[in-house]
């Protein structure tokens, strides 16, 4: 099962995401997979990487991955379930690595080991595109590669629950 969560800055997306994995692993029985994706390049990162750290406490294991995703999905062969928070950072990582014209085999790449991987995965990741289009270059490249994606993910996920002021809603279900 493929859930993606979206949601803008702030909106409780992690918190819902943290809530719906943990519920699934206790229900199934299985351990919780934390994979964060940040990378902590200021102050202010390291203080919400470490928010998010007490938010969710010590039931996690943890994997830092904040370039190989898709390495990391091929390789989990056991039980349990993962929450990657979040997919925004991991794109903005990206773009410091590749040039933006292989970003659509990355996103290919991404799809294919989400849907061989057998354990359920929970996906954060930031709904960027409700604003106004950015006036530099760079960033109206990040907007758009951001946005293309969400509906990479959104296609072959199960369920896409956008979050609003802290509030889910059901975008998908299968």
């Amino acid at each position: 099962m493929i859930h993606l969560i979206l949601g803008g800055a702030r909106s409780g997306k992690s918190r819902y995401g943290l809530a719906v994995a943990s519920a699934l692993a206790i229900q199934q029985g299985v351990d919780q997979y934390f994979v964060a994706t940040a990378t902590p390049f200021d102050d202010e990162m390291t203080s919400r990487i470490e928010r998010h750290q007490q938010e969710r406490g010590e039931d996690w294991q943890l994997a830092e991955v904040p370039l190989a995703l898709a390495e990391y999905l091929n390789q989990q062969s056991g039980t349990g379930v993962i929450l990657v928070d979040c997919l925004t950072l991991w794109l903005n990582n990206q773009f410091y690595h590749l040039p933006e014209q292989d970003f659509p085999a990355l996103f290919a790449q991404m799809t294919q080991a989400l849907q061989q991987c057998r354990m359920d995965v929970v996906l954060i990741a930031n709904e960027i595109g409700f604003g106004v289009v950015p006036a530099g270059g760079v960033s109206r490249a990040f907007v758009d590669q951001a946005g293309w994606l969400n509906q990479a993910l959104a296609a072959i996920a199960d369920r896409v629950t956008l979050v609003v002021a802290g509030l889910p809603l059901t975008v998908k279900e299968v």
